[in-house]
């Protein structure tokens, strides 16, 4: 897969029609419509085509690699909301921590000693999501349920890493290519998760980032807050 450039008029039309479908998966929920977020995903493209979608509307961008924010971060808006999606090496973590508006992928207890220990004298918390692997897939990346819950209970515990970020939901993703039933299966498991967190530990964990161009019409279904579209908004910039 390889990118072309995309034209400013044709990601505005991308960005709307992702728009009307979150929308419309959003009211089929009974749910409103400001209730679901679209994160940008711009990992596969330049930072001209992140500034028309910027420019369309979408604020909130996701990238994969710190490096690539770094950069894009630094060439676009200050009015946009960086999301890092992908995994975040401790000795990336001071630089990256000032750029971002959420953390979704914090995937272990060794990178959150980490952030507690660089995001001392940041001027606001960083916000920031458990990356939960809820597949059968050993090999993608994300916490067990075990791990979870073992990292949950040292964040409560301690009264400093509270103080200097917020672990605010989850996030996850469905098997690659699956059917829609384990799609609905893992998306469901999600969101139990996270319910049983919340009463567990006596926390707010409001956001769940679940969803992606292929599947996030399910995720909203069982109550995804966010979304993180690529491909769907880049569609005319790809040779598949």
């Amino acid at each position: 897969m390889t990118a072309k450039s995309a034209s400013g008029p044709q990601i505005r039309k991308n960005f709307r029609e992702v728009c009307e479908r979150v929308w419309s998966a959003a009211q089929r929920s009974g749910r409103p419509a400001s209730s679901v977020r679209i994160v940008g995903v711009t990992k596969y493209v330049g930072s001209e085509q992140a500034r028309y979608l910027a420019e369309a509307g979408c604020l909130d961008l996701g990238e994969s690699r710190p490096q690539s924010l770094w950069e894009k971060a630094g060439q676009l808006s200050p009015d946009i909301r960086w999301h890092l999606i992908g995994h975040l090496q401790r000795n990336k973590v001071k630089r990256t921590l000032p750029l971002l508006a959420m953390l979704h992928s914090l995937d272990s207890e060794r990178l959150m000693e980490q952030i507690a220990l660089d995001a001392k004298g940041m001027t606001r918390p960083l916000e920031a999501l458990l990356e939960i692997n809820a597949t059968e897939d050993s090999t993608k990346t994300g916490l067990s349920r075990q791990n979870a819950t073992r990292l949950l209970s040292r964040y409560v515990d301690s009264m400093e890493m509270q103080s200097l970020f917020k672990i605010r939901g989850i996030m996850g993703m469905s098997t690659l290519h699956a059917p829609a039933d384990q799609v609905h299966r893992e998306f469901e498991s999600l969101r139990k998760m996270r319910d049983v967190w919340c009463e567990q530990f006596s926390l707010e964990l409001p956001e769940l980032s679940m969803g992606m161009s292929d599947d996030f019409e399910i995720a909203i279904e069982h109550g995804s807050t966010m979304v993180r579209i690529g491909s769907r908004l880049f569609e005319d910039a790809w040779d598949q």
